[in-house]
């Protein structure tokens, strides 16, 4: 059975203490507004937009959150059904999520004791295949969607033309991919930490490239499964593929330099590909947390609150910022924070906040201070 080879040197371990601060932060945070959707859709958004970029793909940021929010823009068809079709992938992930979170079994899982809440999350090739089906329809010929290939294929410099992967033979593929099952169900699996489990996961099936197209797009998708069932979701707050495609040359570099440690994959020191993963989770867990953070006060307010959060609309979260910057804000400050807002609106968000807790109101009416609790 695959044993992953790899070390836990001090970066490693410095990567994986900042996951679990911002981690926790996030978890804990006093203020996490009610507009969390808009969020998580906005972390979609960004995993779409650099995941297909990285493959190639030339539409903006903007065109791509049009299309996730189902409208319709001008670009070449390949272009928009990546784009579609990764939101397609994105749906699945939460849906495999949504699923296990409920404790509900999975098709594969008939078996299964539904009643043991800790039981492991349940991997399966089929679920790989789904994937692969899901970000290559109506892109490849439909003989190869969520198939296996069956050729030998490699891959190349873009710029020299030099052979930079020569994956494993085609016939070798299944063995492969049934041996990575095996092992990301096995009891020893469970015992490696998420980030490192979905690191070696996403290295494992790029070096496997067990189909003809979208190979990184499935890597870096299924390496998301890891993290969601074991604790790491985040509340979906987070996207690796920026990371990745605003450092591609590393990214490719790192990949590439792990591909030639040995011709069996398996016998391949993961090391140096698990610190450069975990470290851009790291920095995005940061990112995530820093945007937190500043809806915050601290714990007292947390205690003040009841430990209850506190849930904002967009609007609120922009004079909550506000206060938090300059210490404060009367009617005038707030109406040109938001101008295109109402007057009889921004009363209604400013009591609710202070109905909430949140804030206070010192003064009268007209000539009316607002600022953050104090605790």
């Amino acid at each position: 059975m695959f044993s992953p080879v790899f070390s836990i040197n001090n970066q490693i371990l410095k990567n994986i203490g900042q996951i679990e601060a911002a981690k926790a932060i996030i978890d804990e945070a006093p203020m996490i507004p009610a507009y969390e959707k808009q969020f998580q859709q906005e972390a979609i958004v960004r995993t779409v937009h650099y995941g297909t970029r990285i493959e190639g793909n030339d539409l903006t940021f903007q065109e791509v959150a049009r299309l996730v929010e189902g409208h319709q823009i001008t670009a070449t068809d390949r272009d928009i059904q990546e784009v579609i079709n990764y939101r397609n992938v994105m749906s699945y992930l939460e849906e495999l999520w949504s699923l296990y979170d409920a404790n509900m079994p999975l098709p594969e899982e008939k078996n299964i004791d539904t009643n043991d809440k800790k039981r492991p999350f349940f991997y399966s090739e089929t679920i790989i295949k789904r994937i692969h089906q899901l970000t290559t329809a109506k892109i490849i010929p439909e003989s190869d969607v969520g198939k296996y290939r069956h050729q030998q294929v490699v891959l190349k410099n873009t710029r020299t033309g030099e052979i930079a992967h020569r994956p494993p033979p085609a016939i070798e593929v299944p063995y492969l991919m049934t041996d990575f099952i095996d092992w990301i169900n096995s009891s020893a699996s469970q015992e490696i930490h998420a980030t490192i489990k979905s690191a070696i996961s996403q290295y494992i099936l790029v070096a496997i490239h067990p189909f003809i197209e979208g190979n990184g797009r499935v890597s870096r998708a299924f390496a998301m499964l890891p993290l969601y069932t074991q604790g790491y979701d985040i509340r979906r707050l987070f996207s690796m593929e920026e990371y990745f495609d605003r450092n591609a040359e590393d990214y490719y570099n790192t990949i590439q330099n792990t591909h030639l440690l040995s011709s069996d994959i398996f016998k391949r020191d993961l090391t140096k590909w698990i610190e450069y993963y975990t470290q851009a989770l790291a920095v995005e867990l940061s990112r995530v947390k820093d945007k937190v953070q500043s809806l915050s006060r601290d714990i007292k307010l947390k205690q003040k609150l009841g430990g209850k959060q506190v849930h904002l609309s967009e609007r609120q979260i922009k004079l909550v910022e506000y206060m938090q910057q300059f210490g404060g804000l009367r009617m005038p400050d707030a109406q040109q924070l938001l101008p295109m807002v109402s007057d009889d609106t921004i009363w209604r968000d400013l009591k609710k906040l202070v109905d909430s807790g949140a804030i206070e109101k010192r003064g009268s009416t007209k000539g009316a201070y607002y600022c953050l609790t104090n605790v």
